[in-house]
């Protein structure tokens, strides 16, 4: 039995490497420095000893292999100690498309946002096909309760990410899994940390579009402007594009507003409707590519599309926490304008003139370099109330983005200023949304107890 050590195992994508190192049979620890929930929880339930922090000392010298997640990079203790001892490491991409991948089907989700929750609705699908597939989800899927399992049936569906794989590897992940399928949700600028421009986000992805076969197919997002400039690059796979566009070959025709019911077209005809329990327009295109992308492995989709029904999503994603004096908090993992747009449009389709109030953690790399400043005032003009947790650290001046904001707007230091400032705001009939690609010092539940205890 093989050991290895993964450094970075409380970040999504790496804690189900860890979950299916442990199925393979492999022994498995692990070091991180931020470790919270979802994760944490599904480490803890695997039994994985977490080693806090990265020390020289924190992977031991009879280590089979060391899995190096790309948050680390040169002159982190424990890297270097691996350096220098000259012990096996590979990125967790490259360990998934050698241990797990060869001889499976593999459906990849790609885009800036709704990667997870296209993976998760996608996974859900094949399962209700019966088709038993393994899955990677960037988060814990609520109707697996896990977020990687290797399953027994042909596919395996990962969710394809296009930031770099590690210090030594500076490709986007998704180029390692060599997919027969694979979804293109979107594209827009994201990762500033990494990425200069657009342009340079746009190669990764025809990087992604040359490792598709013939045989295979690309479903992509119609009514995406980069994406049809990515698949002008050149293309040799078969294309099928969705959207809400009449003349593409799979088209969505809202039945509610919100997007908890729609009917499915392909090619024109009329193929079923979905009711749901998820919200907003973007969910609508994310369950249509999933549905396209099961009907292009075989899926008779009439069979299955009931199935979704009862489909429960990922934590964190628009995540009811819980209730009191007839105010809801929602835990919603949010990292960019577009995304925290249409999150608050479904919303507001579901609730009406109700109050929302968002509490917002500008936390990814983007946020906090300032990228998305601009579009972050227009991206909350559908909440009555914005708190910001505006940390010492943040690069940028929340002022000019507060004083655009339509709403009412504030800025606190902390998560304890920004909780007394939501108990000050937050009345009857509210719904509270947190949003955060963090763990926000567990703010939500905090918030939850505080007004319990009130």
């Amino acid at each position: 039995m093989s050991t290895i050590h993964i450094l970075g195992i409380a970040g999504t994508f790496m804690g189900g490497v860890a979950a299916l190192a442990r199925e393979l049979g492999q022994t498995v620890r692990g070091s991180d420095q931020a470790i919270y929930p979802p994760m944490s929880t599904q480490l803890e339930q695997l039994g994985i000893a977490l080693d806090p922090g990265y020390r020289a000392d924190s992977v031991a010298a009879d280590c089979d292999a060391v899995i190096v997640g790309n948050a680390l990079s040169r002159g982190n203790p424990a890297v270097e100690a691996v350096l220098d001892a000259g012990q096996r490491y590979i990125s967790g991409a490259q360990w998934l498309s050698e241990q797990v991948l060869p001889g499976r089907d593999t459906l990849a989700v790609a885009g800036t946002h709704g990667k997870t929750t296209t993976t998760t609705i996608l996974t859900w699908l094949l399962q209700a096909a019966g088709r038993e597939p393994g899955f990677l989800i960037g988060g814990v899927a609520e109707d697996f309760g896990v977020s990687a399992r290797l399953g027994q049936g042909r596919e395996f569906v990962v969710e394809a990410d296009e930031y770099d794989t590690a210090f030594f590897d500076k490709r986007s992940k998704f180029v390692h899994y060599r997919p027969l399928v694979a979804i293109l949700n979107n594209l827009e600028y994201d990762h500033a940390d990494i990425f200069p421009d657009v342009a340079a986000i746009q190669r990764q992805f025809h990087h992604l579009i040359r490792t598709v076969p013939a045989r295979g197919r690309l479903i992509v997002n119609g009514e995406d402007a980069y994406l049809a400039e990515v698949l002008a690059m050149g293309c040799w796979t078969p294309v099928e594009r969705f959207g809400f566009d009449p003349g593409l070959e799979w088209h969505a025709e809202l039945v509610s507003a919100d997007g908890s019911a729609f009917v499915v077209h392909h090619r024109g005809a009329r193929v079923d409707e979905v009711r749901w329990s998820l919200l907003g327009r973007h969910n609508v295109l994310n369950g249509l590519a999933a549905l396209a992308a099961a009907h292009a492995v075989g899926v008779d989709l009439a069979t299955v599309i009931p199935a979704l029904a009862g489909f429960r999503s990922v934590k964190r994603r628009m995540e009811v926490i819980g209730q009191a004096h007839d105010i809801t908090i929602y835990d919603d993992f949010a990292h960019h304008p577009t995304a925290i747009h249409t999150t608050l449009q479904g919303l507001r389709a579901k609730v009406g003139d109700a109050r929302i109030v968002v509490a917002m953690e500008p936390r990814s790399n983007s946020m906090r370099l300032g990228a998305h400043a601009q579009a972050l005032a227009p991206s909350l003009a559908l909440a009555d109330a914005v708190v910001f947790l505006h940390r010492p650290e943040l690069a940028w001046d929340a002022a000019g983005v507060i004083a655009a904001v339509r709403g009412d707007a504030h800025a606190v230091p902390d998560t304890d200023a920004l909780l007394a400032r939501l108990g000050g705001i937050a009345q009857p009939g509210d719904h509270v949304v947190f949003m955060s690609n963090g763990g926000f010092d567990g703010a939500p539940r905090r918030f939850l107890a505080q007004l319990q205890a009130s």
